[in-house]
This record gives C-alpha cells, sequence and structure tokens, in this order.
C-alpha cells in the first residue's frame, strides 16, 4: 500500500472528484491535507463580490485533514496561510506529497521540508501566456527554478503547462501527463432530462427553437472579455436567428447590461450553483470564452461544455486552446482581444444542425479527458515509484 498526502486549501469542486477516484484504486492511500478549510460553508469570492457556497458534496468519498490553525481567515494568502503541516503529514505516515500550488508560506515550507526525504509531486496549470518581459521576467526565472527544484516530479495538465515546466528547469523525464478534467458523467448523464429543461428555459427566454444561441458563463469580469464578446455578438447580421446569453455575476454586469439595453436578443441570467450547470451549459448551443488574461490557465468550463455536448469558441489565451480546440473539430480559436477575430468565428458558428453534430463530436472528444485519467496516471507514478 502507497500513501500519498496531498496538500491542497480548501475542497475544490474540480478537484474532488479524482480525489475520490484516486482514494479507490487498489494499492493506493490518499488523504487530502487542507491549509485554509474543510468545510462547505460560503466563502468570500472577490469576483463575484459576495459569498458563495458551492451545493454539491464536497467532503465525502475521500479522506481529508485540517491542518490550518486560522480556517475563519475570509481570504487567503501566500502569508496567512502558513502553519507548519510537515508534523501532521509524516505522523500519518506519506510515501509521497503531492503539493497543489506553491503559492503559500505552508505549501511551499512543505515542499522544502520533504525534499529529498520522499518524493515530491506537483500539480498545477501555470502557463507562458502570459509571460512578461525585463527584469521581472528574469527574476521570476530564477525564482520558480528554485522553487521547482523541490520538485521531483509535475504533473502537467496540457501542452503550455508543460512549456512552462520545461522553461523553468524541469526535464522531460520529471514531467508526467495528469490532465486537467472534470466530472464529465455528472454532465453527461441524464442528458435527456438536461435538454428537456434548457429547452423550456430557452422558450420562457423568448428564444426560437430554430435560433442559435451563443453562451457566455462564468465570472463578468475584465479578464474573461463578456465585452468583446458582445460587441463581436452585435456585429452579426440582424437578419440571422441568433441569440446571446450571458450566465453569472461580477464587475462588468452593468456596463454589459447598459449596452445591449435595447436588444431584445441578448439575455442574462444571475449566478447558478453547480447542481444547476449540467442544465446552464445546454441553454447555449455554443459556449463562449474570449478572455484576454492574464491568468485564463486553463478555462476548465470549456470541457463542461464539452461534456455537456456544445461546441466552443475560445480565445488564443485560453490555456486549454492548443489541447481541447485545435484542429475545429471540437470548435474555433480566436485572437484574443480582437472583435474581429471573434465575430468570425461566430460567423461559421450560425447554422444549428451542423452545431448539434459538432456537438456530439465534442462530448467523446472529451472522454479523453477525464477524472479516471487524471487519477490513474497520479496512481500510476506513486505505484512506480522506489
Amino acid at each position: 500500500m502507497k500513501r500519498l498526502a496531498i496538500i491542497s486549501t480548501h475542497p475544490i469542486q474540480y478537484n474532488v472528484p479524482w480525489f475520490r477516484r484516486l482514494a479507490a484504486q487498489e494499492g493506493i492511500e490518499a488523504c487530502v491535507f487542507y491549509t485554509w478549510h474543510a468545510d462547505e460553508n460560503a466563502k468570500y469570492d472577490p469576483d463575484f463580490n459576495r459569498p458563495i457556497a458551492w451545493d454539491i458534496p464536497l467532503l465525502n468519498g475521500y479522506d481529508y485533514e485540517l491542518v490550518a490553525p486560522r480556517p475563519t481567515i475570509e481570504q487567503k494568502t501566500f502569508w496567512n496561510l502558513n502553519s507548519d503541516i510537515t508534523g501532521p503529514i509524516e505522523a500519518w505516515g506519506a510515501d509521497a506529497v503531492l503539493v497543489m500550488g506553491w503559492n503559500y508560506r505552508s505549501h511551499l515550507s512543505a515542499m522544502r521540508y520533504f525534499s529529498r526525504r520522499i518524493p515530491v509531486y506537483f500539480r498545477g496549470d501555470s502557463t507562458l501566456l502570459d509571460a512578461q518581459n525585463g527584469i521581472r521576467r528574469r527574476l521570476r526565472k530564477i525564482f520558480l527554478r528554485h522553487v521547482y527544484s523541490y520538485v521531483d516530479t509535475a504533473f502537467f495538465v496540457g501542452i503550455n503547462n508543460y512549456d512552462y515546466f520545461q522553461k523553468y528547469g524541469m526535464k522531460q523525464n520529471q514531467l508526467a501527463f495528469a490532465p486537467h478534467a472534470v466530472d464529465n458523467q455528472r454532465f453527461s448523464d441524464n442528458a435527456t432530462m438536461h435538454e428537456t429543461e434548457a429547452n423550456q428555459w430557452r422558450s420562457s427566454l423568448g428564444i426560437p427553437t430554430d435560433s442559435v444561441v451563443f453562451l457566455f458563463v462564468g465570472k463578468l469580469i475584465q479578464k474573461k472579455s463578456p465585452d468583446l464578446l458582445l460587441r463581436a455578438f452585435q456585429k452579426l447580421s440582424p437578419k440571422t436567428k441568433q441569440h446571446l446569453i450571458f450566465v453569472g455575476d461580477g464587475d462588468c454586469e452593468s456596463d454589459l447590461k447598459k449596452q445591449a439595453s435595447s436588444a431584445t436578443n441578448i439575455h442574462f441570467v444571475p449566478f447558478q450553483n453547480q447542481s444547476r450547470m449540467p442544465v446552464v451549459y445546454r441553454l447555449g448551443d455554443v459556449v463562449c470564452l474570449p478572455s484576454a488574461g492574464p491568468g485564463e490557465t486553463w478555462g476548465l468550463a470549456v470541457n463542461e461544455a464539452m461534456a455537456s455536448g456544445r461546441t466552443v469558441i475560445v480565445s488564443d489565451k485560453v490555456g486549454c486552446a492548443r489541447d481541447l480546440v485545435s484542429d475545429e473539430s471540437t470548435g474555433y480559436i480566436h485572437k484574443a482581444n480582437s472583435v474581429e477575430s471573434l465575430h468570425l468565428a461566430m460567423q461559421r458558428c450560425c447554422e444549428r444542425n451542423g452545431l448539434l453534430l459538432k456537438g456530439t463530436h465534442c462530448g467523446c472528444f472529451i472522454d479523453r479527458w477525464s477524472c479516471e485519467q487524471l487519477a490513474s496516471n497520479i496512481g500510476n507514478k506513486l505505484r512506480s515509484a522506489a
């Protein structure tokens, strides 16, 4: 039996499904050590500007411990997540440790402490898409090469993340693939029921059944460029039957509503919780993520949309673009910050029957990017460790 200690800040809806699958593997015992909080209570989200609590279970199906000295702090920072977590992990008897992000003092200290004692694994999704020039870039390179010198194996989530790890000193034999994934089954199961509910929802919004619907799902904040999507949509011919739906809240919401105040084919739906998302993605025919960054390191909404059988349009600043949308069989990539480029991509998505066929292919394609594969790859690496 190999024991893996996983260090993470708090229960995250994207990670919990593969924690459960890892815990269920034969010959593996895993425990997640949470360094911020281990509850399902609402926590303040600065982008939504209000407390958010997910409505799906996040603390069952795997073992965990809370090792935070002050779990009531509202927002986590490098300095306030500073507890010594090495003692509890050693007492548990870990054979290896997997650190989910180095940018907290307790996490970085654990990497340094366990280096050369037991295998140190690392998983993050950073990319070079927003790399800066000048002295800051050079200093960052020195610092990150030092950080990753503590790591034996880094699990890369996709091509852009692989390039990042290589840039900062990780050798090819230190890199193992652990795909960025969501719980595909949660979005693909009960598809007929979800489609029916989504069609009823579309009808309540006054959207004809033969209209092509472009959908944005997420925080209405500047880095995700919802304003770019609105402007590109407004350039589409008024003779065609397209609608645009924004689902979510955020700082850009009021300005977007002002710009769309006279349009009957642009709709705003407030924040929807996790249990509702398999229906939400089916509101649209094309899910758009036009982010210009910085910081759109992957875009798991794209995984969720594909698992829901929807095609996608993403910008070239979205981390997953090279992996999930590279050959136009699943969607289209547009140039970030370009209204014209996004408009041209949207023009290619104005025939609904073709989109339905494309969406079916998306559902099959994203099966390769699964929590099962992610957990399997990590488990295989642990079992093969000396």
